[in-house]
């Protein structure tokens, strides 16, 4: 598959030729990531810290939060990798940091190792040191300490001649089970097909930000159909994974979709492209675009603005007649946000953020109820009376459930662990005056 590169220099995102020569200034890195990011993971290199000069840091920590990111660029100890993994990163990519001694105290799958080599042989010191080490022998070494290699073909690097697949096929047949992605001369949508097809991805720069390929070919380049139409079924779910419906795309459509950040599909009826709701007014914000482990389905993740199905339901399944309807926190949540927008009389969604005090109260009440709960049934009981004051402060305060379920995926990729000991209770009052 396709993994999108943001280089960056002096809080740019930038692409080289050569390692050296500064060929493309994009500017603002930001929207590049939001758009990168509806494909999936993206590669954020710090050129600056990889070359000693300055740091990038605090953009790298605002890329994380718009997109999953692995970060590399002068990484050169057991410390700063942990810092990038507390932050966020999904993996770390080291360079000549990429030891047995210092690896063997990472997390193996959450570590890259990069490997530059120029005609077979690694380069280090910005691709300027000729070490004497081979390639083939380097992965062969790193291999048992990594859950990934970045292997940069740097004599074709920036220069989109092609990649040698070849080389490339060798390189993960030695690399066992580690996964392998190849960078430098990727020039078109064939390579990144080709590259996947022997189980290995491509990291892409130059040829998406020259324009020479788009990020929707570069992302359907593996797929494949066995419908005669040659479209590919598309399960459309919403940003908490429920099922909305299934549609049909096609590279125009994906292309479209990406460039757009809508829903946009391919419709089979009208032989042509559909935008959800374009018309009725249920948009849809496209979130991201995954493909299935054959290549021959997509799964789109989408906000979805009020009803997908065209007989007003939420989801295409509620028009059956064994539907209960839409439920759970997903649900929860709707019904929170349009109680603040619009409350009935009496709501007591209202009366939560509109008196003073009130919600507060509750949740500390609710809090100890559960706390005491002593059977699953009290405490299934208690905890939906705390998830719901819970999730009306959040929403009150301008979060979505899925800001939520990000920082608690964000705190499962830390390394460095809390003790978790309560805080000391505040000191009681004496009840005097002074």
């Amino acid at each position: 598959m396709i993994v999108p590169s943001i280089d960056l220099q002096n809080g740019h995102a930038v692409q080289l030729v050569g390692g050296k020569e500064r060929a493309i200034d994009a500017g603002d890195p930001r929207p590049i990531a939001e758009k990168f990011g509806r494909v999936g993971e993206i590669a954020v290199i710090d050129l600056d810290a990889a070359m000693g000069t300055s740091s990038n840091e605090e953009t790298i920590r605002d890329l994380l939060k718009i997109a999953p990111c692995r970060v590399g660029g002068g990484i050169r100890s057991v410390d700063r990798a942990i810092e990038w993994l507390d932050a966020g990163a999904r993996q770390v990519i080291l360079g000549t940091a990429a030891t047995p001694e210092v690896l063997r105290e990472l997390p193996r799958e959450r570590v890259i190792a990069a490997v530059d080599s120029r005609d077979g042989e690694v380069v280090d010191k910005g691709w300027t040191n000729a070490t004497g080490a081979g390639l083939e022998d380097k992965v062969r070494e790193l291999r048992e300490f990594v859950g990934g290699f970045l292997v940069t073909f740097v004599e074709i690097e920036g220069r989109m001649t092609g990649l040698p697949i070849e080389r490339v096929e060798r390189v993960v047949e030695l690399a066992g089970n580690a996964r392998v992605t190849v960078a430098g001369g990727v020039k078109s949508a064939e390579d990144i097909g080709a590259a996947d097809k022997v189980g290995a991805d491509a990291q892409v720069g130059m040829s998406l930000y020259s324009g020479a390929m788009s990020l929707g070919a570069g992302f359907c380049a593996p797929l494949t159909s066995d419908r005669a139409d040659g479209l590919w079924p598309t399960v459309v779910v919403d940003e908490l994974g429920v099922c909305l419906g299934l549609v049909y795309s096609n590279l125009e459509s994906v292309e479209t979709a990406l460039e757009s950040g809508r829903g946009v599909y391919w419709s089979r009826s009208r032989g042509g492209l559909w935008e959800k709701g374009a018309t009725s007014g249920d948009t849809q914000e496209l979130v991201r675009l995954e493909v299935d482990c054959d290549r021959d389905a997509l799964r789109a993740t989408v906000r979805q603005a009020g009803s997908f199905c065209h007989t007003g339901t939420r989801s295409c399944f509620e028009s059956s007649a064994t539907s209960i309807g839409a439920r759970g926190l997903g649900e929860l949540e709707r019904t929170i946000r349009a109680r603040l927008q619009a409350a009935p009389a009496g709501s007591y969604t209202r009366r939560l953020v509109t008196e003073p005090g009130l919600l507060r109260a509750k949740l500390m009440e609710e809090a100890g109820e559960l706390a005491e709960a002593g059977t699953s049934d009290d405490a299934a009981w208690e905890a939906a009376d705390v998830v719901y004051f819970a999730l009306t402060k959040a929403v009150s305060a301008g979060a979505r459930l899925e800001d939520i379920e990000r920082h608690l995926d964000g705190r499962a990729l830390k390394v460095t662990r809390r003790k978790g000991d309560a805080k000391a209770p505040p000191p009681a009052s004496d009840g005097g005056a002074s």
